[in-house]
């Protein structure tokens, strides 16, 4: 096998392609090749930066780091929905051609077969085959669908590069056989999310301030994994009593708290108090 090395990851996939029969499969994967030859040189990447792996309804290319990413998603983004609508527009409703499209980096090997091997392929595979990403397609009437991992969306889209608006893309989790994968779809949600990928773009939105917050009490000087305790806060007058717990540790939610309890005001109440719940005796 040989080392692994730097690639940029492009796949492609038909829509509906084991519906068809042996004529139209064979046109579909003609016009396949040729949607993508023309997205990549519109992206000026020759043959000579690129190798392709056949795989029947899909074709994988990997390309070589050197290649503009930037260049390539900007032609996905235009030369490809383009001519996939000069394709249909002259093609019988059942040789229609609809793609997903995933854009990815990572590093690949090739083994002693000259198969492709590595983890990054994987992942961009479980993209391009997630339900999410289907039932983006399914609804869309331009006939194509593009995800990108998360360090293409990290290195090149949210920058704002020309032909690129980052506002474009929305975050998602998609399912796979091997948990939950983050990537960022390109155009709008699907109305009908499959029940796994439900909320995905609020899960993933909170799971970023989780990790900004993380970041921000890590630059505090707080130790790691340990939030900051709260400063403590007078009482506002006319708020109501204030208690000091001296007897022992609070109880909350079933619902006992122990120990004598000092008023900030003055006064004390002695013996254990029940916030909601029943207490001991079964009592409410």
């Amino acid at each position: 096998m040989t080392d692994p090395v730097s690639r940029t990851i492009l796949l492609f996939d038909i829509e509906r392609y084991s519906d068809r029969d042996d004529v139209e499969q064979a046109y579909l994967r003609r016009m396949l090749y040729d949607v993508a030859d023309r997205t990549l040189n519109a992206a000026g990447i020759d043959e000579t930066q690129r190798q392709r792996a056949d795989r029947g309804d899909s074709v994988m290319e990997l390309i070589e780091s050197g290649a503009s990413v930037t260049a390539l998603l900007r032609a996905l983004l235009t030369e490809a929905p383009v001519h996939l609508r000069a394709i249909n527009r002259m093609a019988a409703k059942s040789a229609q051609i609809r793609l997903r499209a995933v854009v990815s980096t990572g590093f690949v090997a090739i083994d002693d077969q000259g198969g492709w091997v590595g983890s990054d392929l994987n992942h961009a595979c479980r993209l391009l085959d997630a339900k999410l990403l289907r039932a983006a397609l399914a609804e869309r009437d331009n006939d194509f669908a593009l995800c990108v991992s998360d360090s293409v969306h990290q290195g090149i889209v949210r920058h704002g590069h020309p032909g690129i608006p980052p506002e474009d893309f929305h975050p998602v989790t998609l399912e796979s056989k091997n948990g939950p994968l983050g990537a960022w779809l390109h155009g709008p949600l699907p109305g009908a999310l499959p029940g796994e990928d439900r909320n995905a773009d609020q899960s993933h939105r909170q799971s970023h301030r989780n990790d900004q917050g993380q970041e921000h009490g890590r630059s505090g000087g707080h130790e790691a994994g340990r939030s900051p305790a709260p400063a403590p806060s007078a009482a506002p007058h006319g708020s109501g009593p204030a208690f000091h717990f001296t007897g022992g540790a609070p109880s909350f939610g079933g619902s006992l708290v122990a120990g004598d309890q000092h008023g900030v005001s003055g006064g004390t109440v002695h013996g254990d108090v029940h916030l909601g719940g029943t207490d001991r005796g079964g009592s409410r």
